[in-house]
């Protein structure tokens, strides 16, 4: 166990050290963590030993569910809207189709029984959304016609379709009797509810006063995540289905402090990916592959070159949609992790393959990695789908976590001095702007002309206050029964030096003035000099 630990803290390390540099190479860094693993692998220079498909499998479902959760929680419907549509059918039908035409030429071509063909199918017909947008991002690649919300929200959502192929194929392929419509309609209704349900009810639960802190918050939405997988999975559903949903729910729903649990997902989502990856790597053996090289060389030439393009083409044509997007789209069906570990799965169904299945799907995973998504940016300018003047979704909390650069809001009644006035008449410093105004619901990005109205919300951007270590921040609790109970600021007598900046009432923090009533169960926060401090 102690060497299990050692192994992976020294993986993290490895990774968190080289992730600037893999930003600077073409190659999805994905691809170099499989690398990696296989560098520790049995036949790499460690010669770490390591086949226990079960103990992977249950690091990959794990890791998974962080994943699926992370890529719903981080899809923006309402930017997906326009494509919504398309990238569903494209998850759904777009995937059987993909299975079953991989399914029929790898019976052709090679002989295989139907339903070992089907498998094969089934077990990589998604795509990989963290492959997808690991290279977008990095490249700092906007797309037209919305196709990067199209390909976000599509490779978010097809694992649970390609998981459900695969479990039904399984199932026929152990000799069980099933009911496919039963099957499919059990996941599918179940997938959905789950993910309905647990979603509502951790939104309902994080806006009351029962969590109390930041952090019970964060713990509940981690818990949410994992009753969202297992509530439907013990009932027979789609586990990776609800999972999604309910990340999509959460993440489209107004909650306060977004952004921490952003962050928070963010590492655990990234740290998972380097997990799933570098255990596939290790857990392959690279002396083996050459025996289902052809065959995986062969799959995923028709599978990039006839099979996604095929599908692509007569689902997307009927929405007259632009044939160098569809180019686009069909190049940008990366194979991941979620393929290896369906192939996993199916290894530890005991069914019966001709070629060794992990094997043979890590090899397509492998090259359509190194083929497909090293010249994914080539093809977008290629296909002229790079748009320039794509927004980069950037929001106000991004840059104020990457930035030296705050961001402050004012709302203005009709009794504030610079109601009517117009910006530039406005006597601010140089070193403070007003970066946007909330006027009903209208944003506005001002110039000097733009005049202030009574309702208006003032966004500010300022330099941040730095010397942190000259100012002192303490917690004073207001009791029941407490001298200042019930009574306004104003009326409170504070020592010289001290200012209460702000009062934090159950989840919600205000910021006082002269006015603000105290009540028992305010939590102040004072501020002081600390050369003031030093000398109470």
């Amino acid at each position: 166990m102690n060497e299990a630990v050692l192994l992976a803290g020294s993986v993290i390390l490895i990774c968190i050290l080289i992730s600037r540099f893999l930003e600077k190479i073409p190659v999805p860094s994905m691809l170099i963590f499989i690398v990696l693993g296989i560098f520790f692998g049995e036949n790499g220079v460690l010669r770490i030993a390591f086949n226990d498909y079960e103990f992977a499998d249950d690091i990959c479902l794990v890791s998974l569910i962080f994943i699926m959760f992370y890529g719903g929680f981080g899809t923006n419907l309402r930017v997906a809207r326009p494509v919504l549509t398309r990238s569903v059918i494209l998850s759904t039908l777009g995937v059987a189709g993909t299975a079953g035409t991989v399914a029929a030429f790898v019976h052709l071509c090679f002989r295989l029984p139907w339903l070992e063909s089907m498998l094969i199918g089934s077990v990589i017909s998604s795509t990989d959304a963290a492959s997808v947008f690991n290279i977008l991002r990095t490249s700092k690649l906007g797309l037209k016609y919305h196709t990067d919300s199209l390909l976000e929200v599509e490779s978010g959502s097809n694992d649970p379709m390609s998981y459900m192929l695969t479990t039904v194929t399984l199932s026929l392929m152990a000799g069980r009797s099933v009911s496919i419509p039963q099957i499919l309609f059990q996941q599918i209704f179940l997938g959905i509810l789950g993910g309905v349900l647990v979603g509502a009810v951790t939104v309902w639960l994080m806006r009351q006063s029962l969590l109390g802190s930041q952090q019970n918050r964060t713990v509940l939405l981690f818990a949410a995540m994992l009753l969202a997988y297992a509530l439907p999975s013990v009932l027979g559903g789609n586990g990776y289905l609800s999972v999604y949903l309910c990340g999509i729910w959460l993440g489209n729903t107004q909650i306060s402090q977004k952004r921490y649990l952003v962050h928070f997902f963010d590492v655990l989502t990234d740290v998972s990916q380097v997990i799933v990856f570098f255990l596939l790597g290790l857990l392959v053996t690279p002396a083996q592959l050459p025996a289902v090289l052809i065959p995986a060389v062969c799959i995923t030439l028709f599978l990039t070159f006839v099979a996604r393009p095929a599908v692509t083409a007569v689902l997307l044509l009927p929405f007259r949609a632009p044939w160098n997007q569809i180019g686009l789209i069909s190049w940008a069906g990366l194979r991941g992790a979620s393929s290896i570990v369906f192939a996993i799965a199916a290894v530890l169904s005991g069914v019966q393959t001709r070629y060794n299945l992990y094997n043979l799907v890590f090899c397509i995973v492998l090259l359509s990695m190194a083929l497909q998504g090293t010249l994914l940016p080539k093809a977008a300018a290629f296909f002229s789908m790079i748009d320039e003047n794509a927004d980069v979704a950037k929001t106000f909390s991004d840059y104020q976590e990457e930035t030296n650069v705050d961001f402050i809001k004012i709302h203005v009644n009709d009794q504030y001095p610079w109601c009517g006035k117009e910006l530039r008449k406005l006597p601010l410093p140089p070193e403070l702007m007003v970066a946007m105004i909330v006027r009903e619901e209208r944003t506005i990005v001002p110039d000097g002309n733009t005049r202030v109205l009574a309702g208006d919300l003032l966004v500010f951007a300022a330099h941040p206050f730095e010397d942190r270590e000259n100012l002192f921040l303490h917690e004073v609790g207001v009791e029941r029964g407490s001298r200042w109970a019930n009574r306004s600021l104003s009326q409170v007598s504070l020592p010289n030096g001290q200012l209460v900046i702000l009062v934090k009432r159950g989840m919600e923090t205000i910021i006082p003035t002269g006015s603000t009533v105290l009540l028992p169960g305010d939590v102040l926060v004072l501020a002081e000099s600390v050369s003031n401090n030093s000398g109470t």
